[in-house]
């Protein structure tokens, strides 16, 4: 973005996410306070440490005007959402108590398929797959994983095998670990 695509200084929102779509590499934020969509761009995310976020997730960003509207430039923090519902395996509800506790794994997607709901990664040192359901993606603020994507998982054993009930960016809990170290 060069100096005359936008003017003023940036205004922090905050708003909920309409939609986005990792494909494209784009989606928009209804501000709160009501006014036109914010285009959120997949650069802007990948800052933050996201490759994608879900569909009705809070988020607060900063906003520029542009010639073609308004743009978020900087997010500073992204709720999930609360709710959903999506058909398939989803983890037991006594395995998602207490998930913030759980030891985090480094693990990368093997494969995801947004639309049958549902994909696998791999736990880096071990053989054996980790399922992944939408609705864990969801809750964790995410709408979309990619094949070879590193991502931090927290896991439980379930009927089938081992579930990740947690899913972090690698990039966030790489982040977290270092201002947790200052």
């Amino acid at each position: 973005m060069t100096q005359e695509d936008h003017s003023g200084e940036p205004k922090r929102i905050r708003g909920v996410v309409k939609w986005f779509d990792p494909k494209k590499g784009f989606g928009f934020i209804l501000p709160e306070d009501g006014g036109a969509d914010v285009l959120l761009h997949a650069n802007v995310l990948r800052n933050f440490g996201q490759s994608s976020v879900a569909d009705g997730a809070e988020i607060e960003v900063d906003v520029i005007e542009t010639i073609r509207g308004q743009q978020a430039s900087a997010v500073h923090e992204i709720v999930p959402p609360t709710g959903g519902g999506h058909g398939g395996a989803m983890p037991d509800g006594d395995l998602l108590d207490d998930i913030e506790d759980l030891e985090l794994e480094p693990a990368r997607i093997k494969w995801f398929d947004k639309a049958k709901g549902f994909g696998f990664a791999n736990v880096f040192g071990s053989s054996e797959d980790v399922f992944i359901h939408i609705e864990v993606l969801r809750r964790s603020g995410l709408a979309d994983l990619q094949a070879g994507e590193a991502i931090c998982i927290g896991v439980r054993e379930g009927r089938r095998g081992r579930m990740a009930v947690l899913v972090r960016s690698w990039d966030s809990v790489v982040e977290e670990t270092e201002e947790d170290s200052e």
